[in-house]
């Protein structure tokens, strides 16, 4: 019943149901087999009621995947309640079973945050000591025995707060040690597959080099026989990019040999740059520059502008998915260490599967949205910069690339 559970809650529930059926067997063990004079009825009663409560729990989570903190809060808040109702009915502060009340502030330690976890040990503290209170004064072979109760509460109290802060600290640590575990092995495992994308890569070029020359001989044998030819003629611009490619490539594998892979760059040459570009290769897009590059040098390296061209040629694509013909482009400086480059298209923006794993994982995409995008955002880390990608409130999606600054100047 429980399998799809969330595994707090679930492990939560499954001592409740063990606890019910021990405080059942001690109930009638101690006034059947032991013979002692408890209040059998309302001990019962309280012990269906929380049955009750129990079965409504287990058929409320059945089927939640993540419980709530508000919802485990008042599962611990129920569990500390009927239990010292059932001490208050067989004994209050001097039942030997008084410290069971630690137990729902172990478990809030381990599920709750820090407020959770004060509250529950405030409630367990309030409920020890109201039992205290309640609890007539008692002698034993004439010696006063209040003293003893008081000590008792003492160390309850102690112990609380020992177990909230011992307790809560080390589970805060352990989490933080499971998100950093976590992100080192995304990281690892984006490694291995740009290491794979690498050499496929290599060996790509280095096979494509020899028949892209060979084209480039046809083409000018073929332009000098036929200089007027409008096919011939077209021809040139995709072996112009195509050359280009070849020798960014060699560029950055020459930086990469001399251990000089890092360059600076002006923010307004990097905009005329893709101006540039995004005029050549689309020339049908309206790109509409909302300011102007500050004056700031990034930091960047052969594959920074590669990178940034693979957002805006996903961008466009989105654009011509949906008939749009606009791209906003814009620059924004968060901090006097930093600045944004930010790409905006008007397409059908990011579905949320795309949200929570684009850039960080090979992905499938009609869009393209998938190993380009990986691979700008291996660039952008490496010159310790980042992507973010978002919906814009008004449609679209929007791309943003935030870089460090060797200097900076006016804020765009």
């Amino acid at each position: 019943m429980l399998i799809k559970t969330d595994p707090a809650i679930s492990r939560l529930l499954m001592l409740r149901s063990g606890a019910i059926v021990v405080q059942l067997i001690a109930v009638l063990s101690v006034y059947f087999l032991l013979e002692h004079q408890i209040a059998l009825m309302p001990l019962l009663g309280v012990i269906a009621v929380e049955a009750v409560f129990q079965l409504a729990s287990v058929f409320a989570y059945r089927q939640v995947s993540q419980a709530k903190p508000a919802g485990m809060l008042m599962q611990l808040t129920a569990d500390v309640l009927f239990l010292t109702i059932l001490l208050s009915l067989s004994g209050g502060a001097t039942n030997a079973f008084v410290s069971l009340l630690l137990l729902p502030i172990m478990i809030a330690a381990i599920t709750l945050g820090a407020r959770g976890l004060a509250y529950i040990a405030v409630l367990a503290i309030a409920a020890y000591s109201l039992l205290l209170i309640k609890m007539p004064e008692h002698s034993m072979h004439q010696i006063n025995m209040s003293g003893h109760f008081i000590s008792m509460w003492i160390n309850f109290v102690l112990s609380a707060c020992v177990i909230a802060l011992v307790i809560g600290a080390m589970n805060r640590a352990l989490q933080q040690r499971e998100r950093t575990i976590s992100k080192v092995r995304e990281k690892q495992l984006r490694s291995e597959q740009l290491v794979i994308l690498d050499g496929a890569a290599a060996q790509i070029t280095h096979q494509l080099a020899t028949p892209i020359a060979n084209l480039q001989l046809l083409f000018e044998e073929l332009l000098e026989e036929h200089p007027n030819n409008d096919v011939i003629q077209q021809m040139r611009i995709p072996l112009s990019q195509c050359r280009t490619q070849l020798d960014d490539f060699r560029m950055l594998s020459v930086q990469l040999r001399n251990k000089q892979t890092q360059v600076p760059i002006e923010a307004k040459q990097l905009q005329a740059k893709l101006n540039d570009t995004l005029l050549l290769h689309y020339p049908d897009q309206q790109i509409i520059w909302l300011n102007e590059a500050p004056e700031a040098t990034l930091q960047s390296d052969a594959m920074l502008f590669p990178a940034i061209l693979n957002l805006l040629q996903n961008a466009v694509l989105a654009n011509q998915k949906h008939a749009q013909m606009q791209l906003e482009l814009s620059w924004q400086q968060p901090d006097v260490q930093s600045i944004a480059f930010v790409v905006r298209d008007f397409g059908a923006g990011f579905s949320p599967s795309q949200l929570a794993e684009l850039g960080g994982q090979l992905m499938p995409s009609e869009q393209g949205m998938g190993i380009a995008v990986m691979l700008s955002n291996a660039t952008f880390e490496r010159l310790n910069g980042s992507l973010t990608v978002y919906n814009h409130p008004e449609g679209g999606a929007v791309a943003k690339v935030t870089l460090p600054l060797l200097t900076a100047g006016t804020k765009a």
